[in-house]
């Protein structure tokens, strides 16, 4: 995949879960047989013609957090990771 192809896409699409989920669907249905949505050169992989794609506008994504009418009172974030340093014992 091409750095600046990905640079350009996330731009389009902030986050980064989403974008990848976009990719990975659009490469399955470019791998199975559908046009894509952008001129690309011969050779180009599939992940870059996602890339384009969505860089150029051509697919975006819409959000259906909370639209079932069982809107979550609270979203709680996955806790991070704490690192815990080991100390030395006194001898």
């Amino acid at each position: 995949m091409n750095a600046e192809l990905i640079k350009a896409a996330s731009e389009a699409v902030d986050n980064q879960q989403i974008l990848v989920n976009m990719v990975s669907r659009r490469v399955r249905q470019l791998t199975l047989g559908h046009r894509p949505l952008v001129e690309f050169v011969p050779g180009m992989g599939h992940a870059d013609v996602a890339l384009t794609e969505i860089a150029n506008g051509k697919l975006t994504f819409e959000s259906t957090f909370g639209q079932n009418g069982n809107s979550p009172v609270e979203v709680v974030p996955f806790p991070g990771i704490v690192a815990k340093t080991k100390t030395k014992k006194a001898a």
